[in-house]
């Protein structure tokens, strides 16, 4: 259903916004005691829960400039006049689309100590997966990459490919934050096994 460019830039941030501030949310601190990192970081959660997600990234890293990767397609486009009018600078592209674009834009971000904010499993599944792209980059650019693990005590979920969750106002949510220390691959295999076991942990199926 096409959104109109006034619904996506002025009512559904604030719709967000009003939903976000309605919400019992406990965050978590990395269950390891390792420190957040606050610059030059990548802040990841899953496609299917993005409605905390990007406020979420707000709130951990205030006052620093934040990019948000955002696919091409029309949703994309719904979801980045959202962003931009919640004060998300934006990054256009996905694993499918525009893949080269999107890491270069990235490093350049991540190289003056902003944050990029990303759906690891986005924009088309499979759900709770990680783009095997998203953790080459983060191994290879010694990158700091923090996971939202954010469930919802009470919410509506969309029959989507993400299982879109929707939290029901003033419901409680629970955050726990991990910083996950990628290691230097030796091969492809070695990759998809990690990835695969990194989207097992983390599993909203």
């Amino acid at each position: 259903m096409a959104i109109s460019p006034m619904l996506s830039r002025t009512l559904l941030p604030l719709a967000l916004k009003l939903l976000q501030a309605s919400l019992q949310i406990s965050v978590t601190p990395p269950p390891d005691g390792a420190e957040l990192p606050r610059k030059g970081t990548i802040f990841a959660f899953w496609h299917g829960q993005m409605i905390a997600g990007w406020l979420l990234a707000r709130k951990l890293f205030p006052g620093q400039k934040i990019s948000a990767v955002v696919s091409l397609s029309g949703d994309g486009r719904i979801l980045s006049d959202a962003l931009g009018r919640l004060g998300f600078s934006l990054i256009r592209g996905s694993s499918s689309k525009g893949s080269s674009g999107v890491l270069l834009a990235m490093k350049s971000t991540l190289d003056k100590g902003e944050i990029v904010a990303v759906t690891p499993d986005g924009p088309r599944g499979p759900i709770s997966t990680f783009k095997y792209g998203l953790l080459r980059f983060a191994s290879s650019s010694q990158t700091p990459l923090i996971f939202a693990d954010i469930r919802y005590a009470n919410c509506w979920k969309l029959k989507s490919w993400d299982r879109f969750a929707i939290p029901k106002p003033f419901s409680r949510a629970s955050v726990t934050l991990h910083c996950i220390d990628l290691p230097k691959f030796a091969s492809e295999e070695e990759l998809h096994r990690y990835a695969a076991q990194l989207s097992d942990r983390f599993s909203h199926e």
